[in-house]
């Protein structure tokens, strides 16, 4: 004969009420409703309730859908919005007091001037310069450049002692294809002179941003200076000579950059009244 388990009872205490269907429970908020119509006050219960309701799953989503889309947005939101006046006059603020960066400047410095020259650069409003040769032409005064005489060079030169930099200009004749590049120097001595090197040189188109630069002659006046310098001429000459290309990234009606072929990077401004390199004459 068989034996039949059975199983004990559960007591009444640890048996929990049963667990509505979902559907029973919309039914029931129907209703609720019908009976109870909604003041303008919601019940928790009733709130509750709601939240079964496929409207409000619908609701949520859209929310949460929101919530992404306006995240998306404030990441693809560009992070600068400097106008390119704005960033020229940080440019100008940077470059104040470093003598045009021609003896060195720290680290932190050129790094901050050359995070606002391709700032400036990606709103070049000329962005096929020898397109528009003339926005090139005229007289422009170097405010900065990375070309630096340092050490053993500045001494050589007599830059450290008696004898002191004044303005870099460069002239662009378009016309002729020419650039007159012109370096102003003052001496100390039992007179205080001034003289200046002045070199000439070529320009032609390479791309829509390039020329080729020819290296055509300089000489030094006055005399007393090109004395001064006749030792390390080819020193000094080889500083300064831009034979190479240029890549002329940003010009405007008053400011012009560009990078030659070893890297230099040169900032200069256009000087109001056109001047004539050849009436530089030393005093």
């Amino acid at each position: 004969m068989a034996t039949k388990l059975v199983k004990p009872p559960i007591p009444a205490s640890q048996v929990g009420p049963p667990i509505p269907s979902i559907t029973n429970m919309m039914r029931s908020h129907r209703d609720l409703s019908a009976t109870h119509p909604r003041n303008k006050k919601s019940t928790r219960f009733g709130d509750y309730l709601s939240c079964f309701t496929p409207i409000c799953t619908i609701r949520a989503a859209e929310q949460t859908s929101g919530v992404v889309g306006s995240e998306k947005l404030e990441e693809d939101e560009p992070s600068d919005f400097r106008t390119p006046t704005q960033i020229k006059a940080e440019l100008y603020q940077a470059v104040q007091g470093i003598n045009r960066g021609i003896f060195g400047v720290p680290s932190a410095k050129k790094s901050e001037i050359e995070r606002l020259v391709k700032l400036l650069e990606s709103h070049n409003p000329t962005p096929d310069p020898t397109l528009y040769l003339e926005k090139m032409a005229g007289t422009w005064k170097l405010v900065y450049s990375t070309i630096t005489i340092l050490g053993p060079k500045r001494t050589k030169l007599g830059l450290r002692d008696f004898i002191s930099l004044g303005d870099f200009l460069q002239t662009i004749d378009v016309a002729e294809g020419k650039a007159i590049n012109v370096i102003k120097f003052s001496a100390r001595g039992l007179n205080l002179f001034n003289g200046q090197l002045t070199i000439e040189a070529s320009f032609k188109i390479a791309s829509k941003s390039r020329v080729d630069i020819s290296y055509s002659s300089s000489t030094i006046t006055p005399d007393q200076l090109m004395n001064i310098f006749r030792k390390n001429y080819d020193l000094l000459l080889g500083i300064f000579n831009p034979e190479g290309w240029l890549e002329i990234t940003y010009v405007d009606d008053t400011l012009r950059m560009g990078m030659d072929d070893k890297g230099n990077i040169f900032i200069l401004e256009r000087l109001e009244a056109k001047i004539n390199p050849r009436d530089q004459s030393a005093s």
